[in-house]
C-alpha cells in the first residue's frame, strides 16, 4: 500500500513515521503526477495559508480536490483539516471535501498550545493524547459529515465523513499511530 504525503511544508517526516509504523509505504507529493497510483494520502499539519498557496502555484489544487473526491482514504492534520474544510471564513487555497466550517488558530498564539486526553469510540481504549499547536477548531459539523472527537467542553477537534478525516490536533506527534491505523489498514 502506498500513501502519499503532501510534502510542500509542514509535519511530512513525521507523518511518513508513522505510515511506516503502520507498514504503510509514504510517498511525498510535491507534484500533481506524485498523486498517481496512491491508495491514500495525508495533508500534514504545517501553516495552512503556506501549504496552499504553494499546493495553488504547483497546480495541486483541483488534482487534490480529485483524489479526496475519488473516495480513498485522506487524513488531514491540523493545517491539513483546514485546506480540507468546505469553509474557514477567509480567502484561501482549499481542497475542500470534508463538510466542516473551520476556525483557524482558535486557541490562541503559540504559547497556548497544549495536549489533551480524547476518547475516540472508533479508535477505542486508551484515551488518544491529541497534540494541539496554534490549533483550529472544527466550528460546525454539516450534514454529511460527524464529529470524531471533542474536549471536554464539547468543542470538535475531529470529524469524519466516510473515508476522509480531519483533526485539529497532531495525531502524528503522539507516538500512537491508530488514527492512521483507523484509515489506512482498509486501504487496498
Amino acid at each position: 500500500m502506498r500513501v502519499g504525503v503532501l510534502a510542500l511544508q509542514g509535519d511530512v517526516a513525521e507523518h511518513e513515521a508513522a505510515l511506516l509504523s503502520c507498514g504503510v509505504q509514504p510517498v511525498r507529493v510535491h507534484w500533481p503526477q506524485d498523486l498517481d497510483d496512491l491508495d491514500g494520502l495525508v495533508l500534514p499539519g504545517g501553516e495552512s495559508t503556506t501549504i496552499g498557496q504553494l499546493a495553488a502555484e504547483y497546480d495541486l489544487i483541483h488534482p487534490l480536490r480529485d483524489f479526496v473526491a475519488s473516495g480513498r482514504p485522506v487524513l488531514g492534520t491540523c493545517a491539513g483539516v483546514i485546506l480540507l474544510a468546505e469553509d474557514v471564513g477567509r480567502d484561501q487555497p482549499l481542497v475542500g471535501g470534508l463538510d466542516v466550517r473551520v476556525a483557524r488558530n482558535a486557541f490562541g498564539r503559540q504559547v497556548q498550545s497544549f495536549e489533551a486526553d480524547l476518547d475516540i469510540a472508533e479508535i477505542g481504549p486508551p484515551p488518544f493524547r491529541g497534540v494541539f499547536i496554534r490549533a483550529p477548531i472544527i466550528s460546525e459539523v454539516g450534514s454529511q459529515a460527524h464529529a470524531l472527537a471533542t474536549l471536554d467542553d464539547g468543542t470538535v477537534v475531529a470529524a469524519r465523513q466516510g473515508d476522509c478525516i480531519g483533526t485539529t490536533f497532531h495525531p502524528e506527534l503522539a507516538g500512537d499511530i491508530r488514527i492512521h491505523q483507523l484509515l489506512f489498514s482498509r486501504a487496498t
